[in-house]
């Protein structure tokens, strides 16, 4: 090893606080105004999802984990929830690894992650894919407009 690998350590270290905020969640439930936009890619191993999803989001989905989610469940690899589409409860597990987003609109925090592996051909980029309202669609709408971003320090600037 001829270099220390930083953005992948920038991106583990994200995953985890993603992780820690799931498992907290799970535990607690989530905090006042606080709900999760995650996307994922739905081709990432691991990923198990009702086929009716998979078919609709081939690449790339987005879920809302707001009020009406239930057993919410994150450990060191991935997270399961079940979630309510269409009036049917389905449950989801999403590796941590799979994860291209999470976004918390209440304290407007949004972390993207690169996800390893080459695009698939024609895969939409993050920033395009659909998003389903899988749970609280009002609340979707409150959303604030504006996002927040990881700011990145470069000590060589200076103002």
């Amino acid at each position: 090893m001829d270099r220390i690998d930083y953005p992948r350590l920038i991106q583990d270290a994200l995953r985890d606080v993603v992780r820690r905020v799931l498992v907290q969640a799970a535990e607690h439930g989530l905090p006042g105004d606080h709900h999760f936009l995650i996307a994922f890619r739905t081709r990432h191993p691991g990923v198990h999802l009702p086929k009716f999803l998979r078919d609709l989001y081939p690449d790339e989905m987005k879920i809302v984990v707001q009020r009406q989610y239930w057993d919410l469940y994150a450990d060191e690899e991935a997270f399961s929830v079940t979630l309510s589409f269409s009036g049917s409860r389905q449950r989801l597990t999403v590796p941590l690894a799979a994860v291209t987003a999470f976004v918390d609109p209440s304290v407007e925090l949004v972390l993207r992650f690169e996800t390893p592996g080459p695009q698939a051909a024609g895969e939409a980029p993050a920033e395009q894919a659909e998003a389903v309202e899988a749970v609280d669609e009002p609340a979707a709408a409150e959303a604030p407009e504006r996002s927040a971003e990881v700011l990145r320090f470069d000590p060589s600037r200076r103002k």
